[in-house]
């Protein structure tokens, strides 16, 4: 295998690789809330946002949390834990199928992804939260990785 295309199955592995922890995260995090009362999660965010806001009243990250903490119903908990946790356990099928080299994972992947892209930037129409961008980007990343991926295996480009 050529240099250049060591790099490209390397980032690809690496890639795929964190967007399984983060999907194994999303796992956890969509158990956290099906378990905790919205009680609780109240109480955590206070406690983890409490000296950011001492020190800084208007810290972005610590005042948008703290308020979406606050305004959570036992219906929102429900949605973010059935979110997270459908969001996570169908990245990790995906993310399986990709370093197990399974042809139908390449195409479902993209197809998926671009679904969760799209998801992505319509939350972003009402948050502006620069996390989904960045999430976004790094889908974008390791979809080019995928389809590069893809094609080598297909044959479309010298490996």
């Amino acid at each position: 295998m050529p240099l250049r295309e060591t790099y490209f199955r390397h980032a690809f592995q690496i890639s795929v690789i964190l967007k399984g922890l983060h999907a194994l995260i999303e796992i956890a995090g969509g158990a956290l809330f099906y378990l905790a009362r919205t009680e609780t999660v109240l109480h955590w965010v206070n406690v983890l946002t409490r000296e950011e806001l001492l020190e800084d009243p208007r810290d972005f990250v610590a005042t948008h949390l703290l308020a979406a903490a606050q305004g959570m119903t036992g219906a929102t908990q429900s949605f973010y834990a059935f979110y997270l946790m459908s969001h996570g356990v169908i990245k990790v099928v995906l993310v399986a199928g990709l370093l197990r080299r399974k042809p139908v994972a390449y195409p479902l992947s993209l197809i998926v992804m671009t679904l969760f892209i799209l998801y992505q930037l319509y939350r972003y129409s009402y948050t502006h939260s620069a996390g989904l961008l960045f999430l976004t980007g790094f889908d974008l990343v390791v979809m080019w990785l995928v389809w590069h991926e893809w094609r080598v295996m297909r044959g479309k480009v010298r490996a």
